[in-house]
């Protein structure tokens, strides 16, 4: 037929062409014109906008993606009969991520971490923020007003967490805090300073046992990692209890703000902020040292009454037998020196004031080892031990 076709002078030769191809099942299967117009179709069908990303709704109201927000919590009563309102910011980013919580201000004479804070959320821009931002700067309103550790019924906030609903005044606000506030969190972050006259180097008290923990205190940045579970009762142990992993750090002394310290624990957030994926910056500040974690720690108590003379710093590592600082007998200038027993690194200290027979002067942290997110999981020492603590020191300072 072929043939004929040829021979037919008449048959233009395009029309041949045009033919032969519609003829032949092969070339017709191979290269379909109208299958290729539906890929193209079906490409770009597939290829669909991202869902804009909604509103965040907390304590019964809801923050619109890219606005930082103020919200009010009401928890139990003073005794005036008047509602305690903690205040609660959020800022709501514009694209998916964590949601991260900061609280300060757990007891209320502990004021660095009510700083870091206030400038978090000055500097934070919602606009390009990923994920969700909580904070609460003063999470022990009545406390801080009072210039006082303690709520004004003498209890410690920190020892009532996740709190009751019909408890005590300190479950009643501890209850509030869980449940309204760091429920809703995905990792969590408690500012604290050393109490009662000391000072801690800036550290994380973290449950290592926990591998998002552990992530979580790596992200941050800190030198120095202090390996517990945590009290029950504290938030950071009902939060990790709840699944939620969470990390104190410890920075400064109460009562004063301290520069030095609240630009290291800022530092330390806005580096827990880039790494976990939240915030972009394309010169991120590096952590100020190699973390170390310590597995151990140990009060170096006074055994006389007199003024104290610290001889070390914060920071300093120690030999045994080093002169860790000297007490003086204000009438009878007698002096007892206080030596280091163990080999390790000073964490916490009392800062130089007059002293009584059986205070605890100096922080030993002991047992180190490098840690990264690699880390093999070691045990994490429970927050107990057989030389009671007084009990005016915090949880986290009680001598191991």
């Amino acid at each position: 037929m072929i043939a004929a076709v040829i021979r037919h002078r008449s048959a233009p030769l395009l029309f041949l062409l045009v033919w032969l191809v519609s003829a032949s099942p092969a070339l017709a299967e191979d290269v379909p014109a109208a299958d290729l117009t539906d890929d193209a179709t079906t490409a770009g069908a597939q290829t669909e906008a991202p869902e804009p990303l909604g509103p965040f709704a907390l304590l019964h109201q809801e923050v619109q993606p890219g606005a930082l927000s103020r919200l009010t919590l009401r928890t139990s009563e003073s005794f005036a009969g008047a509602w305690v309102e903690t205040p609660v910011a959020v800022a709501h980013g514009t694209q998916p991520g964590e949601t991260l919580c900061v609280v300060a201000g757990i007891h209320g004479d502990e004021v660095n971490g009510v700083e870091v804070v206030r400038r978090l959320l000055n500097q934070i821009d919602p606009e390009t923020l990923r994920g969700t931002l909580v904070a609460v700067p003063i999470a022990n309103l009545s406390a801080f007003r009072r210039g006082s550790r303690y709520l004004p019924d003498r209890r410690d906030l920190n020892r009532y967490f996740p709190g009751r609903a019909f408890g005590s005044a300190a479950s009643r606000i501890a209850h509030g805090l869980f449940d309204g506030v760091f429920r809703h969190c995905d990792a969590l972050v408690d500012l604290h300073t050393g109490s009662f006259q000391r000072s801690n180097l800036q550290q994380l008290r973290a449950h290592l046992g926990d591998p998002e923990t552990l992530k979580l205190a790596v992200d941050f940045g800190a030198g120095i990692v202090v390996n517990k579970i945590g009290r029950t009762g504290t938030l950071r142990r009902s939060a990790t209890d709840l699944g939620i992993p969470a990390i104190t750090v410890e920075a400064g002394e109460s009562t004063r703000f301290d520069e030095v310290h609240v630009a290291e624990a800022l530092a330390g957030i806005e580096r827990l902020l880039r790494n976990r994926g939240m915030i972009a910056d394309p010169s991120p500040a590096p952590a100020p040292e190699p973390p170390m974690a310590y597995l151990k720690t140990r009060w170096v108590r006074a055994d006389r009454g007199g003024i104290l003379v610290s001889r070390v710093a914060l920071g300093d590592p120690v030999e045994p037998g080093q002169v860790l600082g000297a007490i003086s007998d204000p009438l009878s200038d007698a002096m007892t020196i206080v030596g280091s027993p163990i080999s390790g690194r000073v964490i916490g200290m009392a800062v130089d004031q007059v002293v009584m027979p059986g205070f605890a002067v100096f922080h030993l942290a002991y047992d180190a080892y490098p840690l990264s997110s690699d880390t093999l999981l070691v045990p994490t020492i429970p927050d107990v031990s057989a030389d009671a603590a007084p009990e005016e020191l915090d949880l986290d300072e009680r001598p191991e």
